[in-house]
């Protein structure tokens, strides 16, 4: 009898062991991160607005966490190629995606049949980084001095004037298609490889507009090469000064906003997902944070997982209708 009772105790106690160390992996807060590498993936260039944005945060990042985190570039497809990589990693919290709206919201529109992956089903959201405007420039010569006049002078023309953007699909060619249907005036598209090429355009006047990132825009607005005529969020930039938005110009209802968001694949573990979040807002908050990315033209957010999917849902049927306007595919 006493044989009996001791070996049932040394039983139980075996089962409780293993299941203990059996549920460790599934709670994941014992065991990430562990002594290896977070990736961040960035789907662009090198030297681009988002790789500066993600390297800026990568280094405090990995000091909160106490593990190293590797920026690694994987350009190509307006975004997608890298997209898809981390939508296709593992989800165990050491490949993230630091991304800017496009391959998130437009992307699965536009390519319906080759993108390869759903932001929706294969990426889990982290937290919306931060966002930024565009800005409508036009020639340093126009006779203008506002969005009002650019639509009056626009409309005299009757579709002969031209604007400029990186390509169809891009947020400079939806934010301009946006804007031509709420000012009801006809412009002419002509895609180009690059904003260093569509500046070069507008001060050649081979196009008359064109809807640019600040970082870039306003190297040609101070050099006095073009002329800024509005922002296209619903209120004033503290970093684009006396810039007013096309929303208190006429046009309430317009918005075309750029953001940056991290995600992570899908079904990595919530706890996961929750530390990253966590640590990601305090750093939003930081001012020395913030200051480096005002430089930038960005302003810091930090929101929720839950919040950033509802925007990311937002988005998509905003300019999900201008894309079928336009019967858009790129295909």
């Amino acid at each position: 009898m006493f044989f009996s009772s001791r070996l049932f105790c040394l039983l139980a106690c075996a089962l409780t062991l293993v299941t203990t160390f059996a549920s460790r992996p599934a709670t994941a807060q014992n065991t990430w991160p562990l002594e290896k590498p977070i990736h961040l993936i960035v789907p662009f260039p090198a030297g681009s607005s988002p790789d500066i944005l993600a390297r800026t945060l990568a280094a405090p990042l990995a000091k909160q966490l106490g593990q190293n985190i590797v920026v690694e570039n994987k350009p190509g497809a307006g975004g997608n190629i890298g997209t898809r990589f981390v939508a296709r990693a593992p989800a165990d919290g050491y490949t993230l995606l630091y991304t800017i709206n496009g391959p998130l919201v437009t992307a699965p529109t536009l390519y319906k049949k080759t993108l390869g992956y759903d932001p929706v089903t294969d990426l889990a959201p982290i937290t919306l980084v931060a966002t930024s405007p565009n800005v409508l420039v036009v020639n340093a010569s126009f006779s203008g001095a506002n969005v009002a006049d650019f639509v009056a002078q626009a409309r005299q023309q009757g579709g002969r004037w031209n604007f400029g953007s990186v390509g169809p699909g891009s947020a400079s060619h939806l934010a301009m298609e946006l804007f031509k249907k709420q000012a009801g005036v006809e412009l002419t598209h002509i895609p180009y490889n690059g904003f260093p090429q569509v500046t070069t355009a507008v001060i050649a006047q081979d196009i008359q507009a064109a809807f640019m990132v600040p970082a870039i825009a306003m190297t040609q607005v101070k050099s006095g090469k073009v002329k800024a005529l509005g922002v296209t969020s619903t209120r004033a930039i503290a970093s684009l000064p006396g810039i007013l938005p096309l929303a208190e110009q006429g046009f309430p209802a317009f918005e075309a906003i750029s953001w940056n968001a991290i995600m992570a694949p899908a079904r990595t573990p919530a706890v996961i997902i929750e530390r990253l979040h966590i640590a990601l807002a305090a750093l939003l908050a930081d001012d020395t944070i913030k200051d480096k990315f005002t430089a930038q033209y960005f302003s810091t957010v930090g929101s929720s997982p839950a919040a950033l999917k509802q925007h990311i849902q937002d988005e998509k049927k905003r300019w999900d209708a201008v894309i079928g306007e336009l019967k858009l595919s790129l295909d």
